[in-house]
C-alpha cells in the first residue's frame, strides 16, 4: 500500500523558516510534488522534483526549496521568510505512471494527508 506522510508543519512567526518532510512508503518515487491549499482557495502547485529536475512556480521561487533523498524515499520543502499568506495546508503528492504536467493537481495519483502551516504576523 502506497502512503505519503507529511510532517513538519506548525505555527511560525512571519519571517521564520520551516522544513516540511514527506516520507513515502510502499513504492519508490523519483517524481514528487508539493501543493498547498488555503481556506476558500484552490489547491496550488508549489514545486516538484523529477529525477533531480525541479519544477516551480514564480510564487514559490526564492523562498521555497524542494529537495529529495532517494535513499530515504523522502522529499522536503524548505520554506524561508514565511509570510501570513503562506498559511495553508501543505500536501505532498506523487503522480501515477503517466502524467503530462507536474503543475496540475489532477495529474497526481497519490496524496498525503496534509500538514497545517500557520504563519502569524
Amino acid at each position: 500500500q502506497v502512503r505519503l506522510v507529511e510532517s513538519g508543519g506548525g505555527l511560525v512567526q512571519a519571517g521564520g523558516s520551516l522544513r516540511l518532510s514527506c516520507a513515502a512508503s510502499g513504492r519508490t518515487f523519483t517524481t514528487m510534488g508539493w501543493f498547498r491549499q488555503a481556506p476558500w482557495k484552490e489547491r496550488e502547485f508549489l514545486q516538484a522534483i523529477s529525477d533531480g529536475r525541479i519544477y516551480y512556480t514564480e510564487a514559490a521561487l526564492g523562498r521555497f526549496t524542494i529537495t529529495s533523498d532517494n535513499a530515504k524515499n523522502t522529499m522536503y520543502l524548505q520554506m524561508n521568510d514565511l509570510k501570513p499568506e503562506d498559511t495553508a495546508v501543505y500536501y505532498c503528492a506523487a503522480p501515477g505512471e503517466n502524467y503530462s504536467s507536474l503543475r496540475a493537481a489532477s495529474e497526481y495519483e497519490y496524496w498525503g494527508q496534509g500538514t497545517q502551516l500557520t504563519v502569524s504576523s
